[in-house]
C-alpha cells in the first residue's frame, strides 16, 4: 500500500520534507500576528472592563468591545494570522509546521504579557521558554 502525501504547490519543501526558509519565515510571520491579536485582544477586554454581560446586555457587550481599538485590530490580526497559516497548510507539512507555530506563539505570547503586561515570570517559566525553542529547533531540522 503506497503511503498518502498530498500534492504540494510549488517548490515549498525539500525532497526530504524538511521545511524551507520561505515556509518557515510564513509560520514566524502567523506566530507572530497570532501573538500580537492575543496581547490586544486582551489589553482591549481589561479596558472594557472584561467579558461580563452588565445591565445592557450582549448589546452592550459587543459595543464595548467594539470601542477598544486594541480589540479591534486583535481580531484583524487573528484573521490575517489565519490566512498566513492557511498558505502554510497548503504547501508544507502539518506535523512540521504546528508543533512550530504553536511553540513560537507561545515564547511570543510569554514575553509580550511580560513587557506589555507587567506579569511576572519565573526562573522555571524561563526554562521551560528555553525548552520550547529548543524543541522548536529540533522540529525545524527534523
Amino acid at each position: 500500500m503506497r503511503e498518502y502525501r498530498p500534492a504540494l504547490s510549488g517548490k515549498q519543501m525539500s525532497p526530504e520534507g524538511k521545511m524551507t526558509a520561505q515556509v518557515f519565515l510564513l509560520v514566524l510571520g502567523s506566530a507572530l500576528l497570532t501573538a500580537c491579536a492575543n496581547l490586544m485582544i486582551r489589553n482591549g477586554l481589561v479596558l472594557a472592563g472584561g467579558l461580563g454581560i452588565q445591565g445592557d446586555g450582549l448589546p452592550g457587550l459587543v459595543l464595548r468591545l467594539a470601542r477598544q481599538w486594541t480589540f479591534v485590530l486583535g481580531l484583524l490580526a487573528y484573521a490575517l494570522a489565519a490566512l498566513v497559516w492557511f498558505r502554510v497548510l497548503s504547501v508544507a507539512e502539518v506535523s512540521t509546521g504546528y508543533p512550530i507555530l504553536v511553540g513560537l506563539t507561545f515564547v511570543m505570547v510569554s514575553v509580550g504579557a511580560v513587557l506589555w503586561f507587567r506579569e511576572s515570570i519565573s526562573f522555571l517559566k524561563v526554562a521551560g521558554v528555553a525548552v520550547i525553542l529548543v524543541g522548536i529547533m529540533l522540529v525545524v531540522k527534523a
